[in-house]
């Protein structure tokens, strides 16, 4: 029997292993160029079908996934996104169909104008290449990544969360098969088989096979990802994002809004973190929003004037004065906060032009939404909050690509170069001119 690797041969093994399938993932991705509509919606089909005929074997994955991280001390709101169920193999499987149902943009010319030379100058849409995702906790993101992957016709390498890494092999497996099976390379999907951190490092440092970077996990991940990659990155910090109840609004939308947009679920980068009040709604809003914040056991942070209001509402009923009371003072710290948990931040603000200044200097950029009755103020928070998704009347939580009709999403960019928002498959694209002539030449 051979001895078991020591640490040292299978970090010195980690370089031969990236460079592997990094050379497997770039062959791949000129076939996945070359790859017809048919094809690829024929695999995205496949997939869809596998996944749920293979219900219980993923999981059965997770739930192993899940027992480890338990005993490994993972919290309530990292636990939740590794979940696997049944209603989320749907929603990827249904991804993958309406994928498979959009036209295919590949090959797509567009603005086509003839110069005075006579020559027509448009430009094409192309695939990337070989994109690498490195991502936390969220099985479903191999779903997600793969499908968008395959519609665009790149090839990925993909690296999860060493806690999600029996059912990402499980999901990365089905993948391969759906591939094969339509005549493509299943090396166009690959998962990076180790937990090992440094292979993170070696997937970011090949620009000669990897031609762009997505991190999509907590903070210091993309920290990281940002600060050493030697390839372009899409990304985006942390999803600090706002509600802000404007003077006038349909108060019974702006409760039902408020409440979703926190309460939904927790985790999410779309849930709302921060809610912004207008002064002349705040006595008739704050009670009713605050008393189902308090049913709900959300903890609120408050400005003075927002502190005030709710408890003469509330009372006693939050426990005030406690570490652990629903209502709290809030610290100059919570404006910036991504709490992924239930706690929000609770401000008073004197009107519309308060409320964008305050975004513009505490959010994200990532999503924030306008609950109102004036076009005017609407059309002034959509033009001037500078976020990748701005909403009005309605909750942050639709910040999706599956809710934006993207069929999936890679992630959410909060740059402002080449993919902003949920990106889908335009987002990993790019375009190249092309010139169409009659034997011209320049003068």
């Amino acid at each position: 029997m051979n001895a078991p690797d020591t640490a040292a041969q299978v970090a010195d093994a980690l370089p031969a292993l990236m460079g592997r399938l990094g050379a497997q993932a770039k062959a791949a991705s000129a076939a996945m160029a070359r790859a017809t509509a048919a094809q690829k919606s024929e695999v995205l089909r496949d997939l869809a079908g596998m996944l749920r005929a293979h219900a219980g074997p993923l999981g059965a994955a997770n739930a192993r996934d899940l027992e480890r991280a338990r005993a490994g001390g993972l919290s309530g709101p990292m636990l939740d996104r590794l979940k696997l169920d049944a209603k989320t193999l749907e929603t990827v499987a249904l991804g993958c169909e309406q994928l498979a149902g959009m036209a295919d943009v590949i090959g797509e010319i567009i603005g086509m104008r003839q110069q005075p030379s006579g020559i027509r100058v448009g430009q094409m849409r192309v695939p990337i290449g070989v994109f690498g995702m490195i991502y936390e906790s969220r099985p479903n993101v191999t779903i997600e990544a793969a499908s968008l992957a395959i519609k665009s016709g790149n090839a990925c390498i993909l690296r999860g969360g060493s806690e999600a890494l029996e059912s990402n092999t499980a999901l990365a497996e089905l993948v391969q098969r759906a591939l094969a099976g339509a005549g493509l390379p299943a090396q166009a999907v690959q998962l990076v088989p180790t937990t090992d951190r440094q292979a993170v490092g070696l997937l970011i440092a090949m620009p000669e096979f990897v031609d762009v970077i997505i991190p999509r996990g907590g903070k210091g991940l993309i920290e990281r990802i940002s600060r050493e990659a030697r390839v372009p990155v899409i990304k985006h910090l942390d999803g600090n994002c706002h509600v802000y109840v404007d003077d006038p609004c349909d108060l019974e939308m702006a409760v039902t809004v408020a409440d979703n947009a926190k309460t939904n679920k927790f985790s999410p980068c779309n849930a709302a973190e921060s809610l912004l009040v207008a002064r002349g709604v705040a006595p008739r809003f704050l009670p009713r929003i605050g008393a189902i914040y308090a049913a709900k056991a959300v903890q609120m942070r408050c400005d003075p004037e927002a502190l005030a209001l709710l408890q003469q509402a509330l009372g006693g009923a939050t426990g005030a004065g406690s570490d652990s009371a629903l209502l709290q003072p809030a610290t100059e710290q919570d404006w910036y906060e991504e709490y992924l948990a239930p706690v929000i931040s609770v401000k008073v603000v004197g009107g519309l032009e308060e409320a964008i200044a305050h975004i513009n200097t505490y959010g994200s950029h990532h999503t924030d939404a306008i609950v109102t009755r004036d076009h005017l103020h609407a059309q002034r928070f959509l033009r001037e909050v500078d976020s990748a998704s701005v909403m009005v009347n309605a909750s942050t939580r639709f910040a999706d690509g599956f809710e934006y009709g993207l069929g999936a999403e890679i992630g959410i960019s909060t740059d402002k170069f080449h993919a902003r928002g949920p990106v889908g498959i335009e987002g990993l694209t790019s375009l190249k001119y092309v010139v169409l002539g009659d034997g011209q030449v320049r003068a």
